[in-house]
């Protein structure tokens, strides 16, 4: 099977990687890309343009900024792709629905769970809709573990992979929004060398987690505010409070100027937070 990788960043090219470690026939467009992304995939086989993408596989995976999910996947429709297109982004079911209008049953919903998929065991993409097993099948072997939660053609179940992603971020990114929040609101107030002195006694790991935090989300900040307003709008859509993740939204958003930068220590993040209103 011929298939293509939209875009390959940091977890995108592992993916493309992955497939070839199938030998499938795996490609990226090139054009429009940023050198970091082409010195990335340059190992990989590309093509020019979504034209020539369109014309030659035979399925499409897309891996993307969540913001853009949706505007990646129209752009493929308009150029009348026919085969097998995943959207494997951290979109919330109900924007995952209306990829799914586009494309019927050819449709599969995915969610990638883990970091970039250098090591077996750390990361999974997760697939639901009719034709997910034939998605499996491409990642039988290498790091990144393909599993079908799904092979329904219902409207709810199709998007099974999205909610999972929503419920697993709600907590993983969701958690570590809150960690900064605290540190920063401790800060603004005078006391967190206390705070800290304090978790060191009572919750042993709370300080040098914050700052694992810190270093490990810094640079990828700009992606989370837009899945963090996935999950609140998933969440509202469930009858649930949505104000948790609204917050954690302006929190990352806040932080966009770490974009593409070295890991940041926990100080730094705290002045940027607290330059905020």
């Amino acid at each position: 099977m011929r298939v293509g990788v939209l875009h390959p960043g940091e977890m995108g090219v592992t993916v493309l990687e992955s497939l070839v470690e199938n030998d499938v026939s795996a490609t990226w467009v090139k054009g429009g890309r940023s050198e970091s992304t082409v010195q990335r995939a340059s190992s990989i086989p590309s093509v020019d343009t979504l034209e020539e993408l369109v014309d030659f596989v035979e399925t499409i995976i897309s891996v993307c900024p969540p913001s853009a999910a949706l505007e990646v996947a129209l752009n493929i429709f308009n150029r009348g792709f026919k085969g097998i297109y995943v959207d494997a982004n951290a979109i919330s079911p109900l924007e995952s629905r209306k990829v799914a209008e586009l494309f019927g049953t050819a449709f599969v919903d995915g969610g990638i769970i883990g970091p970039p998929a250098k090591e077996a065991g750390t990361t999974r993409i997760y697939l639901s809709g009719v034709r997910s097993r034939e998605v499996v099948d491409l990642f039988k072997v290498g790091p990144l573990e393909a599993i079908a939660l799904s092979e329904s053609s219902d409207p709810e179940e199709i998007t099974a992979a999205s909610a999972l992603k929503m419920a697993y971020a709600g907590f993983s990114k969701g958690s570590s929004a809150l960690l900064l929040a605290v540190n920063a609101f401790a800060r603004k107030s005078g006391v967190l060398q206390a705070l800290h002195k304090e978790w060191e006694i009572s919750a042993p790991g709370l300080v040098r987690r914050s700052q694992n935090t810190a270093a490990g989300i810094s640079r990828k900040a700009w992606r989370f505010g837009a899945e963090m307003d996935f999950i609140s709008k998933s969440f509202d859509e469930k009858n649930l409070p949505p104000e948790f993740h609204q917050g954690a939204s302006s929190l990352y958003k806040a932080l966009e100027d770490f974009k593409d930068q070295p890991p940041a220590e926990l100080t730094a993040l705290l002045e940027a937070l607290s330059r905020t209103d």
